[in-house]
Order: structure tokens, then sequence, then C-alpha cells
């Protein structure tokens, strides 16, 4: 298996009595995209900056492409990472062409590629306009194109597409998915819980500082105790049920002529072929990224317990 390419081991972050981050461990494989969520102040950007070298840790260890971000010497590592954060301050007398090639002087980067990286963030219309006269959308997508510069090998990504409509959301995942192809690591810290099912390998939940749980949807879905709900329509409700095989009993009845069952998910394909005639309407319903999250933060799982 290959090394992490961002690596934190027992890392904790004190500002005076105030701890942000308590003995956190994580790592992020090459050709990996990892979510990061939490509630404000749950310790997430903090992470990041140390991952990015502006804070060092107070305890524990912090390794981005095998060096220790903050030191000296990792200077070529800094130049290897991509970073986006939630707020882009960008020049406003400057025009887009013109921020992306002062960001690519500073990463040593050749500036004869940029209209191609604008196209490819849906700028090349407007990069001979002033910044500030960009919408909110658009300062982030090129603030998404200076992180992209020089094909870095991991991306660090702190509420990415805020400000972004559904259909530029859906273009920057699929940019960030031809990352991950290409191996790159990428860390994308997040918000819209939603947006982030099927696009991530893993989910991070982070909790006052304190990481609660680590692993795919369906490894959180079994941690979390949350499981599916099956839901049909059948006229007589649960009389129909009532002189059933075992299979028909233990639904409940929500509402008038509706049903529903909950069921493991190994379960679900016996559940859906002995349904009883005439059941309409029939779906299943899994929990979403934010019925996990909400379990968690209510429980407030201890720091073993993860997946």
């Amino acid at each position: 298996m290959s090394e992490p390419t961002v690596l934190l081991e027992g890392v904790a972050k004190a500002f005076g009595r105030q701890m942000a981050v308590s003995e956190v461990d994580l790592a992020v494989e090459p050709g990996t995209c990892v979510g990061l969520v939490g509630h404000n102040g749950a310790g997430k950007s903090t992470m990041i900056k140390m991952m990015l070298g502006l804070l060092r840790p107070t305890a524990g260890r912090v390794r981005v492409l095998g060096e220790d971000p903050a030191s000296r010497s990792a200077a070529n590592v800094r130049l290897a990472l991509g970073y986006l954060p939630e707020n882009v301050a960008l020049h406003p007398s400057m025009t887009g062409l013109e921020t992306l090639a002062f960001y690519a002087r500073l990463k040593r980067q050749p500036v004869a590629r940029n209209p191609e990286l604008l196209e490819r963030v849906g700028l090349a219309h407007a990069a001979g306009r002033r910044v500030g006269t960009y919408s909110k959308g658009m300062r982030q997508r090129l603030g998404l194109a200076q992180a992209l510069l020089g094909s870095p090998r991991a991306m660090l990504l702190d509420e990415p597409t805020s400000g972004l409509d559904p259909e530029l959301r859906q273009s920057f995942y699929d940019i960030i998915a031809d990352l991950r192809d290409e191996g790159a690591s990428v860390l994308l810290s997040s918000h819209a819980l939603a947006e982030l099912e099927g696009r991530v390998d893993r989910v991070v939940v982070m909790n006052q500082g304190r990481k609660v749980a680590d692993g795919t949807i369906h490894e959180l879905r079994r941690l979390a105790g949350i499981r599916p709900r099956v839901r049909l329509r059948l006229d007589g409700g649960l009389r129909a049920m009532a002189n059933g095989p075992p299979l028909w009993q233990g639904w409940s009845q929500p509402a008038r002529g509706m049903l529903e069952a909950e069921c493991d998910e190994d379960e679900i394909a016996s559940l859906l072929q002995c349904l009883p005639p005439g059941s309409q309407d029939v779906e299943v319903i899994r929990p979403s990224l934010d019925d996990i999250y909400a379990e968690f933060l209510r429980h407030r799982a201890a720091p073993g317990e993860t997946a």
C-alpha cells in the first residue's frame, strides 16, 4: 500500500486554554478523496492550516508528502500543494489572467497553460475582466484555478463549492474526480453534506476538535446505527399484512395507507421480493450523510469509536 500523502498522528492544537484540535489521527492516501465534515468550530480549518504549515501542532506529528509542512526544508512540498480557502481574497483591479499569472510565478509554474486552466474552470470568457467585476462564484472558480496550478499532488479544499450554482458544482466535482483518478489526494471540507455522497471515498466527522468517525458512507451508516427503511402504499394498511409471513410483520403505519419498516442493508432484497400483492410506490430510504452526522453529534461518540 502506498504511503499517505497527508498524515496526522496524535495531533493537537491549543490556543491558550482553548483546545481547537485534540488527538486526531488521519491519513489521506494517493488517489483518494476524503470529506471532512463538522460544525463551525469543530477544528476543520485549524487542521487544514497545520497541513499547510501555517500552524504548528501543540502535540503530535503532521506530515505532507513525507515532510513537516511547517519546516524550512518543506518549500518544495508546499509548491506541490493546492489550496482553496473558503473566502478567496483576490486583488480586484487585476484581471483573471493577471491574477493567475501572479500565482503561477509564486508557485514557479509557467504561465503558458493559464488560458487552458481558465477554460477548465469555466472562466475563459472573463479572462480579461477585472476581478472586482466577478461574482462570488466566479471568484471561487478563479481560486480553484490557482489551486490547480502545477498539477498538485495534494489538494486541500475548504468549503470549495460556496457560491457555485448547481451546474458549476457538478463541473467542480468532475474536476476533483479527474484529479483523484490521476493519483492526487484530495481533502475536502464542507458543510454541504448531501453533496459529498457518491463523490468522496471516505468521510471524517469532527466534533469539538475530535475525530468521532472515519469511514465510507456504508461504514458510517453501520456505526451510527441508523437502519434503512422500506416505504410503500397498500390498500388496507396494516390489516392487509396481519396474517402474512414473518417478513410481513414489524411494519408501522405513519400515515393512512402508507406502511414503513426498518431493516438491515442485507435484508432489503428479501423484503422487496416478499411484499404483499397490491404494494404501490415502493421506495428504499437509506440514511443520508446529514442523518448520520446528526446522529454522531447527538451521541457525541467517543474518539475511539471509529469505523
